[in-house]
């Protein structure tokens, strides 16, 4: 996603260059959707996997609209099947390995966005089918339609209270879990400390999270686990990492970097081993629900979760 504008201005080269790096130092998952940059996301990512398709998971997504429409989520099934057919040709494939809703339609039964995602497996355009930001009870739904291999919703330290709701599902139907934005979109790194300073396209200077009123009390929480990334030798962005990697092998973190050394630091993580009492000490200091203000706009809440 940052790889299209969505957090600044960002470079099309410099991007299949991070791509071809993340390959090369053995990433196997690439994970993203027609909304980012409307489509320009897919189209740089079928170009940096030409020739190595064979290398990795392919993932995208379809139905977050923005409010197209008046809409914010689309999951009508022909909408499903004309999304995916033009998908495959930004990104240059036959198919895709893990084909998301992106987000849920509230005016469409699951039901029947699912049975249209079911389709494109039989047609062979789609391995397997995903949700993001969906609650366990349309999860039940979704797969009782057709089997859901994973459901992609945020979770970090600052924001736990639903993803661990959701867990209690996905690992009772033995369904995967994506960890979006695990590093709270730059705060659990502990650069990001002045949202003024961010770029003018940049999104988060209009997340609640980032807001005036609440960074300080979120930094506030983040330096609590200084001292534990201190012992541990490795950055706060790392810590947080190993402490997600440590909630279960089912979870699968997606951190997002447009840096060659960010994809390194956090490649990093995975060396760091963490102790039972490490890892309650993290979660103490950074208590369930902790974080100050929404995770999104108030205008774009009633689209998640759902």
């Amino acid at each position: 996603m940052s790889l299209s504008g969505v957090y600044g201005a960002s470079n099309d080269a410099e991007g299949i260059a991070l791509i071809h790096e993340a390959l090369d130092r053995g990433i196997t998952l690439l994970d993203t959707s027609d909304a980012y940059g409307a489509g320009h996301n897919e189209e740089l990512v079928g170009k940096a996997i030409k020739g190595r398709r064979s290398e990795l998971v392919l993932a995208t997504k379809f139905g977050n609209v923005g409010g197209r429409g008046g809409k914010i989520a689309d999951g009508r099934p022909e909408y499903v099947i004309s999304s995916c057919e033009a998908s495959l040709k930004r990104l240059g494939v036959e198919v895709v390995d893990l084909y998301y809703q992106h987000r849920i339609d509230p005016t469409v039964p699951i039901e029947d966005t699912v049975g249209a995602m079911a389709r494109l497996v039989e047609q062979g355009k789609v391995r397997a089918l995903g949700l993001s930001e969906a609650r366990p009870e349309t999860i039940h739904r979704a797969h009782a339609v057709h089997e859901i291999a994973v459901v992609q919703n945020e979770f970090s330290l600052l924001y736990r209270t639903e993803a661990e709701e959701t867990l209690r599902t996905t690992r009772a139907l033995k369904i995967g879990f994506v960890a979006y934005s695990p590093l709270g979109r730059g705060l659990l790194t502990g650069v990001v400390d002045d949202p003024a300073g961010m770029s003018d396209g940049d999104t988060r200077r209009r997340h609640p999270r980032f807001a005036t009123e609440n960074i300080n009390h979120n930094l506030s929480l983040v330096r609590g686990i200084e001292e534990i990334a201190q012992e541990r030798h490795c950055t706060l962005g790392q810590l947080a990492l190993a402490w997600l990697l440590a909630q279960g092998k089912d979870i699968v973190p997606i951190p997002g970097t447009k840096k060659k050394e960010r994809l390194a630091e956090n490649i990093g993580a995975l060396a760091v081993e963490l102790t039972a009492d490490d890892l309650a000490q993290i979660a103490d200091s950074i208590p369930v629900g902790a974080a100050a203000g929404l995770r999104y706009p108030e205008s774009l809440m009633k689209s998640l979760y759902l």
